[in-house]
């Protein structure tokens, strides 16, 4: 059978399950911006463990996991948040390549440490890519729709895979306990008084339950402003922690927006957001300078 009628036919959505790749940077200048999978990392690791290139489209569900069958055999890997793994039924491993029977069902279950899951299958995932990517972008819209019940997705040809890599113990990473991150301090941070700026590097703040992908909320001591007004719309970075009216730090996730009226009083480095990906709500956070 080939690639081209190659099928993942959708089981259980979950409660939010999406394709993401590695996104589609360079296109902030036309309003649109990066999306891609949240732990970059553990998409990358899943891929490389079923043979795939580190930027094939794969499955990041959201807490609750999903269930997928595919319609002729294949190799897949759930990585990322921990979760129990059954093949039609039967415990099989996490974090390792699994075989498929064509039509069985593939069950990643609730997240047991973490947020976000990764389904990675030998061939990727491919769904007509959109401004260079698979990604969907859930503030633009742009890319396939998040998974409801009964979707079919294309599936890639397993024949141009590399070999996995050799078996044995794989380094996932762990969930943090607490959260750290770095900030730069900027382009912003001139609108907020001293001891706001001590209360963002010192203060105990947690993850925030309407936390999604556009961006980590947070709860805790609100910032305090040291002039009033707004801004006029300008550019936004991943990992821009804004500050909306109510005081309390956003930083920005791959779904952010490409401008933005609130003012930024820093910018948290990319490499410490896949961290972020999968703080579930109510982990402890800290900001400190980077």
């Amino acid at each position: 059978m080939t690639s081209a009628v190659s099928r993942l036919y959708v089981v259980r959505a979950g409660a939010l399950t999406t394709v993401q790749d590695a996104g589609r940077p360079g296109w902030a200048h036309l309003g649109v911006g990066r999306a891609g999978a949240l732990d970059g990392p553990a998409a990358r690791l899943a891929n490389r463990l079923v043979g795939n290139p580190p930027d094939a489209a794969v499955l990041e569900t959201t807490l609750t996991g999903c269930a997928v069958s595919p319609d002729r055999p294949a190799v897949a890997v759930v990585g990322g948040a921990g979760c129990r793994v059954t093949v039609d039924g039967r415990p099989v491993a996490w974090g390792a390549p699994v075989r498929v029977p064509a039509g069985a069902v593939l069950d990643a279950g609730p997240a047991e440490g973490g947020l976000r899951g990764y389904l990675a299958f030998a061939g990727g995932l491919v769904p007509e890519p959109v401004l260079g990517s698979r990604s969907a972008d859930l503030l633009s819209g742009l890319g396939p729709a998040p998974l409801s019940e009964g979707d079919v997705l294309p599936l890639g040809d397993p024949a141009g895979c590399g070999p996995p890599p050799p078996a044995g113990p794989v380094p996932w990473p762990g969930v943090p306990a607490e959260l750290v991150l770095p900030v730069h301090p900027g382009p912003r941070h001139d609108w907020f008084t001293q001891a706001a700026i001590r209360t963002l590097l010192t203060a105990a703040y947690r993850v925030s339950p309407h936390s999604n992908r556009i961006g980590l909320r947070t709860e805790g001591p609100a910032l305090e402003r040291s002039r009033t007004g707004e801004l006029p719309s300008e550019g936004m970075v991943l990992g821009a922690v804004q500050v909306p009216p109510d005081g309390r730090p956003v930083v920005f996730l791959n779904d952010h927006p490409t401008t933005g009226g609130y003012p930024v009083v820093g910018v948290v480095p990319e490499r410490a957001l896949a961290a972020a990906a999968q703080a579930v709500p109510g982990t402890r956070l800290r900001f400190v300078r980077a």
